[in-house]
């Protein structure tokens, strides 16, 4: 049972590795002017949206091949894994299937659009506060040595990055250079997902890793 766990979990964390990595390259293009309206919109909420399920997946792997004396851990990074879902799902589903359709047709969306500061942008913070919060409890389900250590370390690191994240959204006065402040995000969110992949891979083959 645990190592075709492994084997979901390891598609599931690879999934969200890669979809992570295609949404900044994305929001580089965007900033970089090089995609516009309504191509860059459709793009980095579509890349987005596609983090959602194999994120949620991974974690509930993740769960299962755990040892029961560290599920406290696990279970709670779903909880905040699944707080995380909604708010991003929420927000994306609205963007994509109503907000950019809107836009296309020179219409206004108002209060759903997500501008600075707006409802939809705070709730894309929260989304990206709870996947950094879900991170970090899981640190302790990681031993401090051998390959956990750096499956352990790059989820440390992303959400480390965190508070950084929390001032891009939520500092009083946007701007494009404060989204640099929360860059390294694009480095430590991929590569935490690409450390679990192998981990799971690993699992898979060995059956327990060290």
């Amino acid at each position: 049972m645990n190592r075709s766990i492994a084997v979901i979990g390891f598609w599931s964390a690879l999934l969200a590795f890669l979809s992570i990595f295609s949404y900044c390259i994305v929001q580089l293009l965007q900033v970089g002017r090089i995609i516009l309206f309504p191509l860059d919109e459709i793009l980095i909420y579509g890349t987005s949206l596609l983090i959602v399920i194999p994120f949620l997946l991974a974690m509930v792997a993740l769960h299962h091949v755990t040892p029961a004396g560290k599920r406290f851990y696990t279970h709670a990074s779903l909880v905040f894994a699944i707080l995380y879902a909604v708010f991003v799902t929420a927000n994306y589903v609205v963007q994509l299937a109503t907000v950019v359709p809107m836009k296309m047709k020179g219409l206004d969306p108002g209060l759903l659009a997500q501008t600075p500061h707006s409802m939809f942008w705070d709730f894309d913070a929260l989304g990206y506060i709870f996947m950094g919060i879900t991170c970090f409890v899981l640190v302790p389900v990681f031993e401090k040595s051998g390959f956990q250590k750096w499956v352990r370390w790059s989820l440390l690191a992303n959400a480390l990055v965190t508070p950084l994240i929390s001032v891009v959204y939520f500092y009083p006065v946007y701007s494009e250079n404060l989204l640099l402040l929360g860059y390294p995000w694009a480095i430590t969110a991929p590569l935490s997902m690409l450390m679990l992949a192998v981990y799971f891979r690993k699992r898979e083959n060995l059956g327990s890793v060290k």
